[in-house]
């Protein structure tokens, strides 16, 4: 069996996202976390879990927007804009939807991965990108979602609240 540049992707979308082998996954590391936890900041400074999920359903959004070739909106400022909360009330209603649209995203994510072929990683990832090429950027976007599950796991396990 041959593997392509798609495959790879694939199989790298499904470990960021719910197949735990080496690293945790995003949707694992958000497993049962209730709304107060994510709303929890770490002693000395950081980010919340809330604040990482909502730099990462921006970020999400704006590449599967990519993908499905579907204009953004206009991008924040500054990078610190996408952790406030952008679309979902604070509290358990809005902790909810905030990891429903963290699912319908991260499955439109890899479903439209698994719909590009190979010669689609050469194009462009946007006219502003220059020389960047859209397999370039998915790659390391999925390492993107790696970095801050790692951080959610780490929150956890300050909050006493991770797996033991």
């Amino acid at each position: 069996m041959s593997i392509n540049s798609v495959d790879l992707l694939s199989i790298q979308k499904d470990n960021t996202w719910d197949r735990e082998e080496w690293i945790v996954p995003l949707s694992v590391a958000l497993q049962s976390v209730t709304a107060e936890q994510a709303e929890w900041t770490p002693p000395g400074g950081g980010n919340s879990i809330r604040e990482t999920v909502n730099h990462i359903n921006y970020y999400n959004k704006r590449i599967l927007n990519r993908l499905k070739n579907i204009p953004s909106v206009p991008g924040v400022q500054t990078n610190e804009e996408t952790f406030s909360n952008l679309e979902h009330p604070a509290g358990a209603e809005g902790w909810i939807a905030t990891l429903a649209e963290t699912e319908r995203t991260a499955y439109e994510l890899r479903q439209a991965i698994s719909g590009l072929k190979d010669s689609d990683l050469q194009a462009p990832y946007s006219e502003k990108s220059g020389e960047v090429k859209l397999g370039e950027e998915l790659s390391r976007w999925l390492l993107h979602d790696a970095y801050h599950a790692g951080q959610i796991v780490l929150i956890r396990r300050q909050q006493g609240s991770w797996r033991s």
